[in-house]
């Protein structure tokens, strides 16, 4: 079975990003700058070939990916299963808010106790652990049929979180030990016969992203 090459990116920035706000499962624009970022992404990877784009169905993603399919005239593939983590009546709030409203819930996310499972609000909050499970094997599916030679996944912070901890067998409770970027390209690849399927070869490149802090430093 040949392998497969993964080009592994999060979306671009939104304004609860800077915020600081969990967004989860709300669905939130790219801001002003997300939307050149995305554009950049699409920029940086003009001339790569793309077997198929698969896409989070939340409209941060869909807005990053969508020059980089205009671009080959391709469909994204949209998939639920690689949404960001769903953290229930956490979403929409900034940590400190978080910390005061729910302190249990705010202790547990600080504590990464994977089987903790937050308050209810308007989506019902995933465990850390079940959200891995989720988008392991969602990824496993994309990757089945075995005949893409190059695919992007455009995705949430916490998914690359997950897909870099099962390429290194990090175990969950483990603090972040990457640094996951907006509209960064994070490069994979995926063989199932090797015996640890997949490894990581490149990992939070922006560098496509340089010419747009040029040419925000000129306006």
């Amino acid at each position: 079975m040949s392998t497969t090459e993964i080009l592994l990116i999060r979306h671009g920035e939104t304004d609860w990003n800077l915020q600081r706000r969990l967004q989860g499962h709300l669905d939130i624009p790219l801001n002003p700058v997300g939307l050149r970022q995305a554009q950049a992404l699409a920029r940086g990877l003009d001339g790569v070939a793309l077997d198929a784009i698969f896409c989070s169905d939340l409209q941060r993603a869909q807005q990053t990916a969508a020059p980089l399919a205009a671009a080959r005239g391709i469909r994204l593939q949209l998939a639920a299963g690689l949404r960001e983590r769903c953290y229930g009546a956490l979403e929409g709030l900034r940590y400190p808010e978080a910390a005061e409203r729910f302190p249990e819930a705010y202790a547990a996310l600080m504590g990464r106790d994977v089987d903790a499972r937050y308050p209810a609000g308007q989506h019902v909050a995933e465990t850390m652990r079940e959200f891995y499970e989720r988008v392991v094997t969602t990824l496993s599916a994309l990757l089945a049929p075995g005949n893409l030679r190059r695919i992007a996944v455009v995705t949430h912070g916490g998914v690359l979180d997950g897909i870099y901890r099962s390429a290194h067998k990090l175990p969950l409770e483990q603090p972040r030990s990457c640094d996951i970027f907006n509209a960064s390209i994070n490069r994979l690849s995926w063989n199932p016969e090797w015996p640890q399927p997949l490894r990581v070869d490149g990992w939070a490149d922006v560098a496509h992203l340089d010419a747009l802090s040029l040419d925000e430093i000129d306006q």
